[in-house]
């Protein structure tokens, strides 16, 4: 299984950006999917996930009423749309993808990242 991330570039605060997770290998459908971010000098977090279905979404406080996560299992696609960023916001982003909704993030595939900057 590999996951490929697009989309990152320089935008300035209350920008939007779209990102996108490409996945081959396997049927986006079979996995948990979901974004994480990992910001200069910070730890890799939760930014949002979405179930197998797509019918269910989490969020992460900071990024909730702006980032909005979807999928489209016909392009075997994964999206992130961020709206209203903020400098906050600048990190390099991860697509990854977890076989069970309990199972561990770490112990899913995890795709390179892509540089998401935010200028004020």
């Amino acid at each position: 299984v590999q996951l490929q991330a697009s989309g990152g570039g320089l935008v300035q605060a209350g920008g939007s950006l779209r990102l996108s997770c490409a996945i081959s290998g396997r049927t986006l459908s079979s996995f948990y999917m979901g974004w994480f971010r990992q910001a200069p000098g910070k730890e890799r977090e939760f930014v949002a996930a979405i179930t197998f279905s797509g019918g269910g979404t989490a969020y992460a406080d900071s990024v909730k009423g702006r980032f909005t996560i979807s999928r489209d299992t016909a392009k075997n696609t994964m999206a992130l749309q961020m709206n209203l960023m903020k400098p906050e916001d600048t990190a390099v982003y991860y697509c990854a993808a977890k076989d069970s909704r309990l199972g561990s993030w770490k112990n899913g595939h995890w795709g390179q990242g892509t540089l998401v900057t935010i200028s004020s």
